[in-house]
């Protein structure tokens, strides 16, 4: 997958390529713990940058401290305060293990100094608002037609993924229905695992107002959220990506790591009780707001710029 969004955001191919694949957690940190190692030795990092809260960011973290290898985090001190979330426990330990950390708001520096770690941080603004911005304005400059059969600002956009959704047939069955429910046509960007899952418990995730489409590219996936009447997810990126383009978002999960969405009012969260995923989606539009708790789109210059000042030697 990572592929597409080499190709679709222009980077350049990248150096090393573990090909670790998916797996159990236990399985794929531990390869890519020892595939790493040898990597950073070879090519003697004055700084290994994780990002995010994925395996990945925490075997590099392992990985490079145990050979004395300045870390840096990059998305720092976010806390979702579920530790049923694999990618919780995957921020909290890379967190207190790091030697700088890197934080996309102030929430997350409140986070860091709660625990101790004030110390270490700078705030810096998210990155994924400069790609974000970028993407936006390259997608203004030349527009992508919008899936076949919907109108701007008449349907909803809606992802889901995360297994507390996705692995249990009733829940499941229920999100599908209340999404089917809706007054405007909801594209359904449907992984192959979420297909797979839904016909082996015989779930229609066409029925009603839903048309599952395939996986979206990114570029198409901000021009699809810039011009839908608001989005349905489970996914932390997209939430906010939607507060970021001024589209009103409803995320079934029981609390979000993105909690200015919230607090601005631009973004809802349902969990417990599904009846109430309907009025949610369909409410109205909120006021707007300047608020930019995620930078401005000049995240990236201040990571270069901290990674310098803090560099040792």
């Amino acid at each position: 997958m990572s592929d597409v969004f080499f190709r679709d955001l222009g980077i350049d191919a990248p150096d090393v390529n573990l090909a670790i694949g998916s797996g159990k957690h236990g399985a794929q940190t531990g390869a890519m713990l020892a595939q790493l190692e040898p990597v950073i030795e070879q090519y003697q990092p004055d700084w290994v940058l994780v990002y995010g809260d994925t395996n990945s960011t925490l075997a590099a973290t392992i990985a490079a401290i145990k050979i004395h290898v300045p870390v840096a985090h990059l998305e720092a001190g976010l806390r979702s305060f579920n530790r049923r979330m694999p990618e919780e426990h995957n921020r909290v330990l890379t967190d207190h293990a790091a030697d700088l950390l890197l934080a996309p708001t102030q929430v997350a520096m409140d986070h860091l100094e709660h625990e101790g770690l004030a110390e270490k941080s700078v705030l810096v603004g998210d990155v994924m608002t400069d790609v974000l911005y970028s993407v936006r304005d390259r997608v203004l400059e030349n527009p992508l037609p919008l899936p076949e059969g919907v109108e701007p600002n008449a349907y909803y956009l809606a992802t889901l993924h995360r297994p507390d959704n996705t692995d249990n047939p009733e829940r499941l069955a229920e999100i599908i229905s209340q999404l089917g429910a809706l007054k405007h046509p909801v594209l359904l960007a449907a992984h192959p695992r979420l297909v797979g899952f839904a016909e082996t418990h015989q779930i229609d995730l066409n029925q009603g107002s839903i048309r599952a489409i395939s996986p979206l590219a990114y570029p198409a996936l901000v021009s699809a959220v810039s011009n839908s009447a608001g989005v349905v997810t489970d996914s932390g990126g997209l939430q906010k990506e939607a507060f970021l383009l001024r589209v009103p978002c409803t995320t079934i999960r029981p609390e979000t790591e993105w909690v200015e969405t919230v607090t601005f009012g631009w973004n809802e969260l349902v969990s417990k009780d599904l009846s109430q995923l309907k009025s949610s989606v369909e409410r109205e539009r909120p006021a707007d707001t300047d608020e930019a708790p995620y930078g401005v789109g000049a995240a990236a210059e201040a990571v270069v710029d901290a990674l310098l000042a803090h560099k040792r030697g």
